[in-house]
C-alpha cells in the first residue's frame, strides 16, 4: 500500500491552489448550469441564497478574525470585503472616504466570473449576489442606516463591479438597502492607504492554503442550498452533472498542478485522487487489489461542518471525479463509496482497465 498522506509543511503551494481553482471553476460552473438549464429567475434565487448562507455564517466571525469589529460600520464592511476576498486570491480594491462611506471595488478580470463565464451571467445573477451580502449587512452589524450603493457591474460591460457602503442619517427600507447610481465613479485606488493584513500571520503558504478554502467555500455553500432549494434528487443530478462538466474541462491543468505526470491507466488515476485528497489536507491511500486500484481518503475536508447533508450527495461531488476520469481515460471503470461505519468518513474508489 502507498501511503500519500502529508503534513502541512510537505503540501505544495502550487497543489494548493490547483485545488482552489478545482472549485473556483466548480461553483461558476454550479451558477451557468443554473443559468442555462433552469433560467435566470431560478439562478437568480440560487446565488441570492448562497451569499445569505455565506454572509450569516462568516461576516461577524470575519470582522472579528481580521481585526475590524471596532471600525465605522461602514469601514468595516468595507475592509472586511477587501480583505477576505484579498485572502482568496480576488482583484479588489479599497477606498475611504469618510467614517460614513467607504468604497469598494472588484476590479477586471473578475474572480468569481472568470474568463468567459463573465458573458453568461445575467445582470440579475450578479445583483443577487449584492442583495444577499453586501445589502444586508447592516443588518447583520444591528445598523438599519447602513446600505450599500453599486455603481457598476462587469456583468454590465462596466469595468468592475463596484459600489460604496453609506450610512445614512435615517433609517432604510427593506428596499433601500440597495440602490444604484450609474453616474457615481469610484476614486482611485491607493495600494498605501488600504488596509494590510499581518505578515506575520499570513505569509505566503497560509494565504495559498487559505486561498483553497475560499474557494471551496463556495462549493460548500452552494450543495446546502441547492438541496434545500431543489431536494435531493434535482440537486444532486444537477451538481453531479454539473461538476462532470468541470471535472472534464479541468482535469488536466488541475493535474498539472499536483505536480506529477499521471500515466493513462488505472494506476495513473489512481495516484492523481490521492494526490489530489493529499492536496485537500486528507491521509489516502493506494493499494492494488488483483486487477483493480483501491484508493482510500480517510476524512472528506469538503464535507467537515456541512450539517445539511444527504447521502446522495456524495454522488453530486464525486460528479468532478467521474469527469475528470474521462478526461483522463474514458475506457477506466469506477466504482465510488463513502464508509461512515467508523463515524469519519471514508471515501473508497475502485478503478479498472
Amino acid at each position: 500500500m502507498q501511503d500519500i498522506q502529508r503534513t502541512t509543511s510537505d503540501e505544495s503551494v502550487t497543489a494548493w491552489r490547483s485545488v482552489a481553482e478545482w472549485y473556483h471553476a466548480y461553483f461558476t460552473g454550479i451558477v451557468l448550469f443554473a443559468v442555462s438549464r433552469l433560467g435566470p429567475a431560478k439562478a437568480q434565487e440560487l446565488v441570492y441564497e448562497i451569499f445569505c448562507r455565506q454572509r450569516s455564517e462568516r461576516f461577524l466571525p470575519g470582522l472579528r478574525k481580521l481585526g475590524i469589529d471596532h471600525l465605522p460600520p461602514a469601514v468595516a464592511a468595507a475592509q472586511y470585503h477587501y480583505l477576505s476576498n484579498h485572502i482568496g486570491g480576488v482583484s479588489v480594491e479599497y477606498m475611504y472616504e469618510t467614517d460614513q462611506k467607504a468604497w469598494i471595488r472588484y476590479a477586471a478580470p473578475r474572480w468569481i466570473w472568470a474568463g468567459t463565464a463573465l458573458c453568461g451571467i445575467p445582470p440579475e445573477v450578479s445583483q443577487a449576489m449584492l442583495l444577499g451580502w453586501h445589502a444586508q449587512n447592516g443588518t447583520m452589524l444591528n445598523n438599519p442606516r447602513l446600505g450599500f450603493v453599486c455603481t457598476k457591474q462587469t456583468v454590465d460591460g462596466q469595468s468592475g463591479l463596484e459600489g460604496y457602503y453609506c450610512e445614512y442619517e435615517r433609517d432604510l427600507l427593506p428596499h433601500e438597502r440597495l440602490r444604484f447610481a450609474r453616474s457615481e465613479d469610484a476614486p482611485d485606488f491607493d495600494r498605501a492607504k488600504a488596509p494590510q493584513l499581518p505578515i506575520d500571520n499570513w505569509p505566503p503558504a497560509r494565504l495559498a492554503k487559505a486561498h483553497r478554502n475560499y474557494a471551496m467555500e463556495y462549493v460548500r455553500s452552494a450543495f446546502p442550498t441547492a438541496l434545500q432549494l431543489w431536494g435531493p434528487e434535482e440537486a444532486t443530478h444537477r451538481l453531479r452533472l454539473a461538476g462532470r462538466m468541470v471535472g472534464m474541462q479541468f482535469y488536466h491543468e488541475t493535474a498539472r498542478g499536483l505536480s506529477s505526470d499521471y500515466e493513462p491507466g488505472a494506476a495513473g488515476f489512481a495516484r492523481f485522487l490521492a494526490d489530489l485528497g493529499a492536496a485537500h489536507g486528507n491521509s489516502t491511500s493506494v493499494e492494488a487489489i488483483g486487477d483493480a486500484f483501491e484508493v482510500r481518503q480517510e476524512g472528506w475536508a469538503f464535507r467537515e461542518g456541512l450539517s445539511e447533508w444527504v447521502p446522495e450527495l456524495g454522488n453530486a461531488w464525486n460528479g468532478l471525479i467521474e469527469g475528470a476520469l474521462q478526461a483522463h481515460n474514458r475506457r477506466i471503470t469506477m466504482e465510488f463509496h463513502v464508509d461512515e461505519s467508523k463515524g469519519k468518513p471514508t471515501l473508497i474508489w475502485i478503478l479498472k482497465d
